[in-house]
Formats: C-alpha cells, sequence, structure tokens
C-alpha cells in the first residue's frame, strides 16, 4: 500500500507540472507586468492543489516508509515527466535525457528490490 501512495505521489507531482506549463502557456508566460494574473489563474490554483495534496500524501508515505526508500523512488517523478513533456506537449526529448531517465528508472528498481 506504501508503494502505491509513492505512485499516486508522483502522479500528483507530475500533473501539478503539466497544468503549471499549461497554465504558463497560456499567460504567454510570467513577467512583472502579469505576475498576479498568472498566480491566480486557474490552471496555476489548480497546480498549487495538486502539489498540496502531494504534499499530504508524502506525509503519509514518510511514516511509512523509510526516508531512504522513499525518496529515491520519488525520482521516478523525473522520468514521468521527460515522458509528459514528450507526449502531451510534443517536446523534442534528445536521447540523453531518455538515457537519463532510464538510469533513473533503474536506479529506483535497484533500490526497491529487498
Amino acid at each position: 500500500m506504501a508503494y502505491l501512495m509513492v505512485l499516486l505521489n508522483i502522479i500528483l507531482l507530475v500533473a501539478g507540472q503539466i497544468v503549471w506549463k499549461i497554465g504558463l502557456q497560456q499567460q504567454g508566460g510570467i513577467h512583472i507586468g502579469n505576475f498576479f494574473s498568472v498566480l491566480f489563474s486557474p490552471w496555476i490554483l489548480l497546480g498549487i492543489a495538486l502539489y498540496a495534496l502531494a504534499t499530504g500524501l508524502w506525509f503519509v508515505v514518510l511514516s511509512r516508509l523509510p526516508l531512504s526508500l522513499a525518496y529515491p523512488l520519488q525520482s521516478l517523478a523525473y522520468a514521468v515527466g521527460i515522458f509528459a513533456a514528450w507526449y502531451i506537449f510534443g517536446e523534442s526529448v534528445p536521447l540523453n535525457r531518455w538515457i537519463g531517465a532510464a538510469v533513473i528508472v533503474l536506479g529506483a528498481v535497484i533500490i526497491a528490490a529487498k
């Protein structure tokens, strides 16, 4: 069950980044002239809410797993984020980033192995 909570935490973190990216794209980026408009846009507020949920869930994870296991597993969010950038935003992801993501996944597998 704790591993499912880590997975949900990762999904919430990546989802937060995705909606922040969408919100920033819709606002044309962030600068002094639109700071408050960006800060209070629905997409940015949704991302903040997702991060709040992820943080609450992280507290539960930390109460059930050792930090030396939980924190490295959370690094899988980086690999999922790269995939999301490619799949959702159509970003060009060079081979070295895919290799780096694979290394992260392999590291998480090694760390999680009993």
